[in-house]
């Protein structure tokens, strides 16, 4: 890996209100003054600048939270202020994640003006019921209505959809996915419904009150999704991620699954920068007060900082780049190979599959995909 890319991510805490299923880093909004961790961001920006250098960017993801809540000239004021510090590459794409409220909507254009080019739109269900269940706050017909106007207004719409829902049916989760797709998205991110330890969720699993599909159930539902997707001309580039076409596929996602650098900005935010023995890990300050004055004190809002292990760095590009259709190109891998009668006998099994230069899991595979790696990893059979 010789010439790598750079990303930025930056990471905004605050939502409206914290669905029961969510374990990032976020807080509820209050009214309160948003400016301080602004100018951190900002701050923080510079300091980074000048660790990497002049390095032209190939993306800019704003993630959440729930970004959209920030005002247009918010998101403005960064995107600018990284074109100042680093220039943008020839394909360089600003993201950013929307709630679809009509509040949030009604800031589309300005959001698009400011330099948006990729919306990412958490619409996760397309009936009342369930997205009460889930604990959202809009209504199917709201997610609809703003799915068909960020539609007019941005470059490129994506849209995430969760399913494995308690008491969901395979025919609901198809009735559902008919419905998305005439919302013309070119990505869609169809991803199963987990529980997560600390979540509102999990206190109800844990009390019975919870109860998912089991995992062949689960298995079912991911195959109906590969299937309705790719009929519909959707590429299944990655394990949980669909786009049209290769120019439709996430810059900035790519950027994690192919082990290249990103910088982590705002609460929390993880960043990776170097490659092999130097591979740099660094988490920011969690609550946004901690950050603004770690910004304000040290002129960078680093909470953790360290350079990851050669195994570390290792296990990383595997679990990542193994998770992308494509595969991961071989030459490319870091410290010690993964046990090549392990990886024929899951080529045998027609779990995996092997070229002169690259490897990959089939979609057989990646069904099983983290049960595989993990595995892998380990030297285990």
């Amino acid at each position: 890996m010789i010439e790598r890319q750079l990303g930025l991510y930056v990471h905004w805490p605050y939502c409206a209100a914290i669905c029961p299923y969510c374990d990032f880093n976020v807080y509820k909004a209050r009214g309160q003054d948003t400016e301080p961790l602004v100018s951190a961001i900002l701050a923080d920006m510079t300091y980074w600048r000048d660790q990497t250098g002049k390095r032209p960017l190939a993306s800019l993801f704003f993630g959440g939270g729930t970004p959209s809540l920030m005002a247009p000239n918010q998101v403005r004021r960064i995107i600018e202020h990284a074109d100042n510090l680093w220039g943008f590459a020839d394909d360089f794409e600003v993201s950013l994640e929307a709630n679809p409220t009509d509040a949030e909507a009604a800031q589309f254009q300005d959001l698009r003006h400011a330099g948006v080019e990729r919306l990412s739109l958490g619409l996760q269900a397309l009936d009342d019921k369930s997205l009460k269940a889930l604990g959202r706050f809009h209504s199917a017909q709201e997610g609809l209505t703003a799915a068909r106007l960020a539609r007019t207004v941005f470059p490129r719409l994506s849209i995430d959809l969760i399913h494995t829902r308690q008491d969901q049916t395979i025919e609901a989760w198809q009735r559902e996915l008919d419905l998305a797709l005439t919302l013309s998205p070119d990505h869609v991110s169809p991803y199963q419904l987990t529980i997560e330890d600390g979540t509102a969720f999990a206190r109800a699993a844990a009390r019975g009150a919870l109860r998912l599909p089991d995992n062949d159930q689960a298995a079912d539902f991911y195959t109906l999704t590969q299937t309705i997707l790719e009929q519909a001309g959707f590429d299944a580039y990655e394990v949980s991620n669909h786009a049209k076409g290769a120019a439709s596929r996430s810059r900035h996602n790519v950027l994690y699954w192919t082990s290249q650098d990103w910088i982590g900005l705002g609460p929390g935010a993880h960043g990776r920068l170097g490659w092999g023995t130097d591979r740099r890990a660094t988490k920011a300050h969690i609550r946004p007060q901690a950050y603004c004055e770690g910004v304000s004190k040290n002129g960078h809002g680093i909470m953790e900082d360290e350079v990851l292990a050669p195994d570390a760095v290792r296990d990383e590009f595997w679990l990542m780049g193994l998770r992308l259709q494509d595969g991961v190109v071989v030459h490319n891998a870091p410290g010690k190979p993964l046990p090549e009668d392990q990886i024929q006998a899951r080529v045998r099994q027609g779990l995996m599959w092997q070229s002169l230069t690259h490897l990959g899991l089939t979609a057989q595979g990646r069904l099983v995909a983290d049960t595989i790696i993990g595995k892998l990893l380990a030297g285990e059979r």
